[in-house]
């Protein structure tokens, strides 16, 4: 078989035709068996045949986390075009960023963004999209686009000749950069086929596991463990958008075996109202990760009977980097384990030389699982991929039996719920506003979802408040990048070469952020 990752749908196919492979979360959504996803996903695939679609070719997906996606995935990957996922958080703005610098030719979208979709169409050349293709939903196609569900019905099922292989292209997938733009980081069928062999190895599944993850699509985070499924034979059972309650409904009804879920979703769940009632006894782990986990919340789940095991992972790896073995979960609870079995990962300082256990340095990984380049950035990815190696920007401490502990990041990123948010990106907004002289953004604790962004502003008009701080952001930047609160100084802290102190203003504004 080729080495190309939207062939690992026609196998599972054939070796295990009828079971579940797909089950929409919602009540009433669909659910199809690996036969039935694999025959819409072929059908997608001819479609683009039929419409002239090039190997090589760029598609974006603004789709919510649903089996449109999938099937879009695993087809455009059967026929060597190249998928560039998109947050659907975004605003305009960073959209035609995105799809100008990825070079995409065509747009799979969901009917929620419309407005949005509608917006980047009007504004014509400044994105090279040619093919607007709408999933339907409550509101209507608009004139300048077509029916997905149309084109992918009017093609036939049978197996289209695969193109794409090896080395080749899958997706660019976008990460916000220290500069404010976001890079592409690209992944070809090998990195990819990696990183579910890497996975494969460490992550304990079992025949007939059914998986729930709510974590979005566009994320690597959920679109490698979707290729890992197909590959084990695993169920997946996917939620639209994150409930509590309804994870909890899910975990119950479907025999949820194994799940994956970000710090604060697990604990959003373990507030949930009575979710003691539910019926967990399947569910062996759940694996979790994006944000440090707490000690409490580790022993917590242990007592219902559910491991958690604490993942370290980058964009750039396709995923995997570290995982915490369920055996070692409660002895080493403030670790994030040791590295996948196909990676390797050192510590180092300042020279590059590795560090002596229980030394804080930056993080570096190989594998044949990590990126082969941020698209059109050779300057980044110059400074990113060294003789082998992907320098991280965090800082870790290594044990003496080689556990690896994340102490803090490098590059100053903030995690809110999950998503990686730069400073830069939001000190750039702030510095449009005719009244800011200077701005700084930092994370502080939250409660409800790890860390929020602080601005920290120094103002030309004594006149501007808070509360216009925050407004000024609002439709520039996507709502989990807002500054959560905003305060004002006389001067902001930089060192001799001008680079802002951000030790010092974490010290000077512990927060926590607002609820």
């Amino acid at each position: 078989m080729r080495n190309n990752l939207g062939l690992f749908l026609t196998k599972r196919a054939f070796l295990t035709p009828d079971r579940d492979g797909y089950i929409d979360g919602r009540p009433g959504g669909v659910r199809l068996s690996f036969r039935e996803l694999n025959q819409r996903c072929n059908q997608v695939a001819n479609a683009f045949l039929a419409d002239g679609i090039r190997m090589g070719e760029r598609v974006a997906l603004l789709i919510m986390n649903s089996v449109e996606f999938m099937e879009a995935y695993f087809a455009l990957a059967k026929i060597g075009a190249v998928i560039v996922p998109l947050n659907w958080r975004l605003v305009a703005d960073e959209l035609e960023f995105i799809l100008k610098d990825s070079g995409a030719t065509r747009l799979l979208y969901g009917s929620e963004f419309i407005d949005t979709v509608a917006e980047l169409h009007a504004r014509g050349d400044r994105t090279d999209i040619r093919q607007w293709l709408q999933v339907e939903g409550e509101r209507e196609t608009p004139y300048f686009a077509h029916s997905y569900e149309a084109f992918r019905d009017a093609a036939d099922n049978t197996e289209p000749d695969a193109k794409g292989k090896d080395d080749d292209m899958l997706y660019i997938m976008y990460t916000s950069g220290t500069t404010g733009l976001p890079k592409g980081v690209v992944h070809t069928h090998n990195t990819s086929i990696w990183a579910v062999h890497t996975i494969a190895v460490n992550a304990y599944y079992h025949e007939g596991d059914r998986f729930l993850s709510a974590l979005p699509m566009f994320h690597v985070g959920a679109l490698t463990p979707l290729a890992l499924n197909v590959h084990q034979g695993a169920t997946s059972v996917m939620m639209r958008t994150f409930d509590p309650v309804r994870a909890w409904e899910l975990i119950e009804q479907e025999r949820i075996t194994i799940a994956l879920m970000v710090p604060a979703m697990m604990n959003f769940m373990a507030q949930a109202p009575n979710f003691a009632q539910y019926d967990c006894s399947a569910l062996r782990w759940v694996m979790t990760g994006a944000a440090p986990v707490p000690v409490a919340m580790v022993k917590q789940y242990a007592d219902m009977g559910i491991n958690l095991l604490q993942v370290y992972g980058l964009t750039e790896t396709c995923g995997p980097v570290c995982l915490m073995d369920s055996e070692n979960a409660l002895t080493h609870p403030d670790s994030t384990g040791k590295p996948f079995f196909h990676t390797s990962v050192r510590v180092v300082d300042a020279a590059g030389h590795d560090c002596p256990p229980g030394t804080p340095g930056e993080v570096l990984v190989s594998g044949p699982h990590v990126m082969t380049e941020y698209w059109n950035r050779p300057e980044a990815t110059a400074e990113s991929l060294v003789d082998g190696w992907l320098h991280s920007g965090d800082v870790a401490v290594m044990d003496e039996d080689g556990y690896i502990s994340i102490r803090d990041r490098i590059k100053d990123m903030i995690i809110s719920g999950g998503e990686n948010i730069y400073p830069a990106e939001l000190e750039s907004v702030l510095m449009t506003h005719p009244d800011i002289l200077e701005a700084a953004v930092i994370g502080v604790p939250s409660e409800r979802w790890g860390e929020s962004p602080m601005a920290i502003v120094v103002r030309q008009d004594d006149n501007l408040s808070e509360a216009d701080v925050l407004n000024h952001c609002i439709g520039k930047l996507a709502g989990f990048k807002q500054p959560k609160l905003a305060v004002f100084v006389s001067e902001i802290p930089r060192n001799p070469s001008g680079k802002i102190l951000k030790r010092v203003l974490r010290e000077q504004f512990p927060g926590p952020a607002p609820a």
